[in-house]
């Protein structure tokens, strides 16, 4: 669904004047973004620890918090059945439980909006969505409603009994929720900046752009395992790991080859090697563009993919020495959202060549 560019240009029908795109493009950067903050909500929710706060899955009657004080007393009662309460959190209050409560209650509460903010308006355009789009459509649709049972699949593994979500879940989670966001924002520049020209010098680099766009995804997918074994928090030194280069505990591990999916230290240290090598990728990629003859557009959308890259090292690096200061965590996170949507936007701008061009290229 990414990579939606033919060999030739795509060019909606021109039966739908602009006029009639531009309010349906508007409707789906609304959504992408509100899939963008989905992500900061969730990364909030996992860093104060509040994914397991609740204890229910009730999609309807559960998008409203507790309205009074037999409310929280029942939901506080459910939550003290859990692992994470007679394991964790023993005898904590419940002002600090409406705390951790509200952060769950609250990114719920905003994937249900996603799906009305998604779903009305997508009722109210059906006629002005060309016929060749409307699979993407529910292709979108099919992929949000996988991500709510997603979300509860994610859940359900910290209330049996160890008091912590599966990190493999947490990543099918987050990476899950990226690609919809991918998604929403591609189909949303096919509306908004529908190609009307074929593919410049820049073509030439369609491939090692989508090779970007999966180091992203990849580095991102290690970000979440980090986040989901609080691996941050083991070593808090750069560029070394205390002492060493490579974790002691990588060889340790048992098999040693899932020590990089399952081995906090090691996991930490894969997903600082993928960062690193995603980031020479990206730069390579904007070296690479300064030697094409690109549009004004590409060229801004270049610049700001290494710009943002660079930032994101060194937010990686700020949240890794503050021992995961959540501010900067959420900002980490933010990072990564930003430069896979300018990636997007380039692997839109950027049509492929041609087949016969391509060997020449």
């Amino acid at each position: 669904m990414l990579d939606d560019a033919p060999v030739t240009p795509t060019v909606l029908p021109s039966v739908l004047p602009a006029a009639r795109l531009k309010p349906v493009a508007i409707w789906l950067f609304a959504c992408a973004a509100a899939v963008f903050l989905m992500a900061l909500i969730g990364a909030i929710t996992r860093l104060t620890e509040s994914g397991l706060s609740i204890v229910k899955w009730e999609p309807i009657a559960g998008a409203l918090p507790p309205l009074n004080a037999a409310d929280w007393a029942r939901e506080f009662a459910d939550y003290k059945t859990s692992p994470q309460y007679l394991k964790v959190n023993h005898g904590m209050s419940l002002d600090d439980f409406k705390h951790i409560f509200f952060w769950e209650w609250l990114h719920r509460l905003w994937g249900r909006t996603i799906g009305v903010i998604y779903f009305l308006p997508f009722l109210y355009f059906w006629q002005r969505i060309p016929a060749a789009r409307k699979p993407a459509f529910f292709g979108i649709l099919a992929i949000g409603c996988f991500q709510g049972a997603l979300g509860w699949w994610m859940v359900a593994s910290g209330l049996v009994d160890n008091p912590a979500v599966s990190h493999y879940r947490l990543a099918a989670h987050l990476m899950t929720a990226v690609f919809l966001y991918a998604c929403l924002f591609r189909l949303g520049l096919v509306f908004a900046l529908p190609k009307t020209e074929p593919a410049g010098a820049a073509g030439k680099l369609h491939g090692f752009i989508r090779a970007c766009i999966v180091a992203v995804a990849v580095t991102m997918t290690w970000g979440a395992f980090v986040a989901g074994l609080d691996a941050g928090m083991v070593y808090n030194t750069f560029p070394m790991m205390d002492s060493h280069w490579l974790p002691p505990e990588l060889m340790q591990h048992k098999p040693v080859w899932l020590a990089i999916f399952e081995e906090p230290a090691s996991v930490q240290f894969t997903h600082r090697i993928l960062a690193l090598l995603t980031f020479c990728k990206v730069m390579a990629l904007v070296w690479r563009s300064k030697k094409l003859d690109c549009t004004p557009r590409q060229r801004r959308l270049f610049n700001a993919a290494g710009i943002v890259a660079l930032c994101q090292v060194a937010l990686g690096i700020s949240t890794l020495l503050t021992q995961v200061d959540i501010h900067l965590a959420v900002m980490h996170q933010a990072g990564a959202m930003t430069l896979l949507g300018v990636l997007v936007w380039l692997l839109h701008d950027v049509p492929a060549l041609p087949k016969e061009n391509q060997a020449r290229a």
